[in-house]
């Protein structure tokens, strides 16, 4: 009789044991995800805002839901990449106040419309193909990125989801270059 006692208790100390180690090491884990990421997040964090400007068409033939959709999708994408302190809409009085500006440019190189019924029978044809040039610039035009990008769409999916993908491309292309250092003016004439 004893020994059946003794094999639940040792099992529920089995069990206690079990659970212990393993919040132990999901504890531990956690911290060093959460500490492996902000120290990630504190070298890609630019001490820079951002403000996207509207997209210039230029002389192709581009819809303006397109236009309206990119310029959306950038504004969404730069927020989630986490790269600026701030992302500000073209217009922003707010963004004559902060000092550390960059402003991103988008100018619509190449638009291809595409076809979403003959993606949906055939993957080969229908694809919609966007090319921007994006310029990051600083408040007096000098230029600190500039990159051709693409975004399509070449299977399922609306003709729109082409503009999340170049936003995503741009946000991408944006968060893998080391942007320079603020150039921060001297107040007072002191160093």
């Amino acid at each position: 009789m004893k020994t059946n006692k003794r094999i639940p208790m040792l099992a529920i100390a089995l069990v206690i044991v079990t659970v212990g180690l393993a919040t132990s090491s999901q504890v531990f884990a956690q911290t060093v995800a959460t500490q492996s990421s902000s120290e990630n997040h504190g070298a890609t964090l630019a001490p820079w805002s951002v403000q996207v400007d509207k997209v210039d068409a230029s002389d192709v033939n581009l819809e303006p839901a397109f236009q309206i959709a990119i310029y959306e999708n950038l504004l969404d994408e730069l927020g989630k990449a986490k790269r600026f302190k701030q992302v500000l809409r073209d217009g922003d009085h707010n963004a004559r106040a902060v000092a550390d500006l960059l402003i991103l440019k988008t100018t619509v190189q190449k638009y291809t419309p595409g076809s979403e019924t003959r993606r949906a029978v055939t993957t080969v044809s229908g694809a919609t193909k966007l090319t921007v040039r994006s310029q990051l610039c600083r408040r007096d035009g000098t230029v600190v990125l500039e990159r051709t990008i693409s975004g399509n769409v070449r299977f399922m999916g609306s003709n729109l989801r082409a503009t999340h993908n170049l936003a995503r491309n741009v946000a991408k292309a944006i968060q893998q270059t080391s942007l320079p250092q603020p150039q921060t003016p001297i107040q007072g004439g002191q160093l």
